[in-house]
């Protein structure tokens, strides 16, 4: 029985075959991934207020989520790096404490400069977090699980988003009215502030994961037949090194061009998002609500889809093609009834692609380098799709509305994921092992 499988085979649902270990190293991703996600959407419900604050275009706004993503590229390489080396606790700890401090502080910014300066090192943690986090759940987790895991891992995300929704709702009006201290600008309130304050809350979830949570069991068995073998070489050292091998050079560019294109769907499908329903004149709430519960169903459903006939391959292809069907709805402006349901619809089809993302990555990479095998390629994608927030900016101010700047942007990524994600091979049932292939045994 291969090291991840700690649970027995009895019958019975599936979350009775996962022991506490397990469900408290999900746990600790999983929340963890939330509030990044809590820290990082907060800022789309407040671009108005900044343009305005700072007096900046909305390319330029639209450029704060770009130096986000593009930096998360520094903080996935650093801490999967680490979690290769250190183990997967210590950088997720550490990601989530770095994210937690440069979220709080954006909201002392008093220029462009220095806010943009603090969202560039709040994605270093943002980074970090998704690196060291994903390896220590699902090498906790047994295969047959490891795809439901995913999607469920994944949706964090999400439960973050409708968090930060309903903040902005029901926490940003009480300051709104407030001037803010911070700024000459005429009628600029202290809102906006108030929300980038509030992302200090994740660092109390560090203190759990301290004392509440076991490391990758798989890592710690590489670790010991390391020592065992006696054959710790630079690449057991600096993992990073190990990717430049030619059996794992075609897996990082694949993986990392797929990603690419996963992050310029989400962010074609999120980022301007609420945006577009505060110019429609509606309140962005049940819309935000809408969109992310059904992208956390979406995603989980799709996840324990890929684990039957369709694989991690076809459950893709056939998320991302029916993603497009949702377009017409989802940026209806005719109804709102409609467009509620275009939200739903949307978050389970275009935001269900995502259920995959996590075991597919983990899946391509030895143990040797599931930390920055993954973390790199999910960031490098990050970082390549961090330009569409920016063009989608600058397609508005060359004269386009924001639904058919997202429009156009949705379409052309779902057919690129749709393609993409059969470049590779099929990862389903992979086993985690702490001997690699490359170990020679």
């Amino acid at each position: 029985m291969s090291l991840e499988q700690s649970v027995s085979e009895s019958p019975g649902p599936w979350y009775r075959q996962v022991d506490g270990r397990q469900w408290r190293a999900f746990l600790a991703t999983f929340f963890g991934w939330l509030l990044d996600g809590f820290d990082f959407t907060i800022m789309t419900f407040i671009l108005i207020d900044i343009q305005e604050s700072f007096t900046v275009d909305a390319a330029l706004a639209g450029a704060l989520g770009t130096v986000t993503l593009m930096f998360r590229l520094v903080g996935g390489l650093g801490a999967g790096v680490m979690a290769d080396r250190y183990g997967r606790k210590l950088p997720l700890m550490l990601s989530i404490l770095w994210f937690s401090l440069f979220a709080f502080l954006s909201g002392f910014s008093t220029s462009y400069a220095m806010l943009f300066a603090f969202r560039a090192l709040f994605g270093i943690g943002m980074g970090g977090e998704w690196a060291a986090g994903m390896p220590l759940a699902l090498e906790h987790w047994p295969t047959r699980l490891r795809g439901l895991a995913s999607g469920l891992l994944q949706g964090g995300w999400y439960w973050g988003y409708i968090l930060s929704a309903l903040t902005f709702s029901y926490v940003y009006p009480v300051f709104n009215e407030m001037p803010d201290p911070f700024s000459d600008t005429p009628g600029s309130s202290l809102g906006w502030r108030v929300m980038f304050w509030t992302g200090v809350i994740p660092a109390l979830l560090v203190l759990w994961i301290r004392t509440g949570v076991h490391e990758s069991p798989v890592w710690l068995a590489r670790q010991r037949h390391l020592k065992e073998t006696g054959k710790r070489s630079l690449e057991d050292r600096v993992s990073l090194v190990r990717l430049l091998r030619p059996d794992l050079l075609w897996v990082t560019i694949q993986s990392s061009l797929l990603i690419s294109m996963f992050m310029f769907s989400y962010y074609s499908i999120t980022f301007w998002y609420p945006t577009f329903l505060l110019e429609l004149e509606l309140d962005p709430l049940r819309y935000l609500v809408a969109f992310n519960l059904g992208a956390i169903v979406g995603i989980a459903l799709w996840g324990r889809a890929s684990e039957g006939v369709l694989g991690r391959r076809g459950a893709v292809t056939l998320a991302a093609l029916t993603g497009l069907a949702s377009v017409p709805l989802f940026l209806t402006t005719s109804s709102t009834q409609s467009l509620l349901v275009g939200a739903a619809l949307m978050g389970a089809t275009g935001g269900g692609i995502w259920g995959m993302a996590p075991a597919y990555l983990t899946e391509r990479f030895p143990t040797a380098v599931r930390g920055v095998g993954p973390g790199l390629s999910y960031h490098v994608g990050a970082a390549v799709g961090s330009v569409t927030p920016l063009v989608l900016g600058q397609l508005q101010d060359g004269g386009m509305t924001i639904g058919g700047a997202m429009r156009l942007a949705i379409v052309g990524s779902g057919l690129l994921v749709a393609a993409m994600i059969w470049l590779g091979p099929e990862t389903r049932g992979r086993h985690f092992s702490a001997v690699d292939e490359a170990d020679g045994e």
